[in-house]
């Protein structure tokens, strides 16, 4: 079986220079131990509309088979569709989160964390994250 890797087609590294021109927003959310938490920090999306990312009328055709993949300190990576993180189709604000009830995130955690709100399990919500990748979806 022939396997094909797909191209970044952009990749960013999460540093504070990256997020700074970008709104802060404060989300709640319920931790992996049932705790509501308030995170502070910069909504997913606009980093990538911040990098050029399509949105909008403009997620159609051939840029649906996109994909965001986060990266975190300790290898783990997780993925998201350009469409679940879409304020055009969804309501969710996934974040990166840098702040937890005002204070900075806990070394264990931060200084990034992506927090989404709404999945039933935490798989998602990465710590220490470094990177986020855009990526074309390889041909059949």
């Amino acid at each position: 079986m022939l396997s094909v890797l797909a191209a970044a087609v952009i990749h960013v590294a999460v540093v504070a220079a990256l997020l700074a021109g970008l709104p802060h927003r404060t989300i709640s959310a319920t931790d992996e131990h049932g705790v509501t938490a308030q995170y502070g920090g910069v909504a997913l999306r606009d980093v990538l509309t911040q990098q050029g990312v399509p949105t909008g009328e403009a997620l159609r055709g051939d840029v649906m088979t996109r994909y965001v993949v986060v990266d975190a300190a300790d290898g783990y990576r997780v993925v998201f569709s350009l469409s679940e993180l879409d304020p055009s189709i969804t309501d969710r604000v996934v974040l990166i989160a840098d702040t937890r009830d005002g204070a900075a995130l806990s070394a264990h955690d931060g200084p990034y964390q992506l927090i989404v709100p709404g999945d039933k399990h935490q798989k998602r919500w990465v710590r220490e994250v470094t990177a986020i990748d855009v990526e074309d979806a390889p041909p059949l």
